[in-house]
């Protein structure tokens, strides 16, 4: 029986009003495809991440324009990863790009490795990876940046450490709408890129940390990485998952399991446990970063 290849990583749905003025072109559940923001102020246009590769880019700019109608366009993304921010390009000299300082270093630091790997993950992905170019931002902020849209204030912070190094969210206090970026999934296991020796900067339990807080903010509105878009019930249940793989990792750790069986129980019994979820290949990274984490404080504690 033949394999069922995945869908190609391509944007192909139409914007959607989630709120007044915030649109979300969504992700169609389609792997290695962000959900994208596009929020519309009196003056100016943000978008939120702008898919992976220069045709995604251009799709999302082209729905970007259109509903700004002449108005300035800014662009911020929520990390540096490939299917978040691997279309900038398509924006270059056409709109005033936000990063944060630890952001722009992890892309500086990641960006062409992370380019090379992507593209090993099958001719669609490489497909959409040709000819991409790594862009810099126009403003590069500290701690926090509010870009003024005209009527309509767009709240731009860094986490830190949690899913990767520079984690950024975008949230909307008036409209009470939350970009999440992967710091957030719905119905998705959470992504995490350990890949040791070569990125090993995921931090699970900081992770959890930074979703306490994200729920602080009472979102009405929020908008997951990969997932449908949610209320705040959407950061509870994710943040929930990760505790627990934290939890049963400590628990099998403390047992005497090796890395090894311990990730594959879990494997296991997290797919039981969540039959629809999507991406469940990253439960065994998760595993792995916990487990890591755990022999260190034990080794510490020796």
């Amino acid at each position: 029986m033949a394999t069922e290849l995945p869908p190609p990583p391509v944007i192909e749905n139409e914007p959607t009003e989630v709120a007044d003025g915030v649109f979300v072109i969504p992700d169609g559940r389609v792997p290695l495809v962000p959900n994208v923001g596009i929020v519309l102020g009196d003056r100016a246009v943000l978008v939120v991440d702008t898919g992976m590769g220069p045709r995604n880019g251009e799709t999302v700019r082209g729905h970007a324009e259109r509903l700004a109608s002449g108005r300035r366009l800014f662009l911020t993304l929520t990390h540096f990863h490939p299917e978040h921010g691997y279309g900038a390009q398509a924006f270059a000299d056409r709109a005033v790009t936000f990063y944060n300082r630890t952001q722009l270093e992890e892309l500086r630091q990641k960006g062409a490795g992370y380019l090379e790997l992507f593209k090993t993950f099958g001719d669609t992905v490489a497909a959409e990876l040709e000819g991409v170019e790594l862009v810099e931002p126009d403003i590069v902020y500290d701690g926090a940046a509010d870009p003024d849209l005209g009527g309509r204030r767009a709240e731009l912070r860094p986490w830190g450490q949690a899913h990767t190094l520079g984690d950024q969210t975008v949230f909307l206090p008036e409209q009470r709408v939350l970009f999440a970026g992967d710091l957030v999934e719905e119905r998705c296991f959470a992504i995490f890129p350990w890949f040791p020796p070569d990125d090993v900067d995921v931090d699970g339990h900081r992770w959890i940390e930074v979703l306490r807080e994200l729920e602080r903010l009472e979102p009405d509105v929020v908008v997951p990485g990969h997932g449908e878009v949610g209320g705040v019930e959407v950061i509870a249940t994710a943040r929930e998952y990760i505790e627990q793989l934290r939890d049963e990792t400590e628990r099998l750790a403390g047992a005497g399991r090796s890395e090894d069986e311990v990730a594959a129980e879990l494997d296991r019994s997290f797919r039981e446990l969540h039959p629809d979820w999507a991406q469940p290949e990253w439960i065994d990274f998760g595993a792995r970063c916990f487990y890591a984490a755990f022999a260190g404080e034990a080794s510490g504690r020796s």
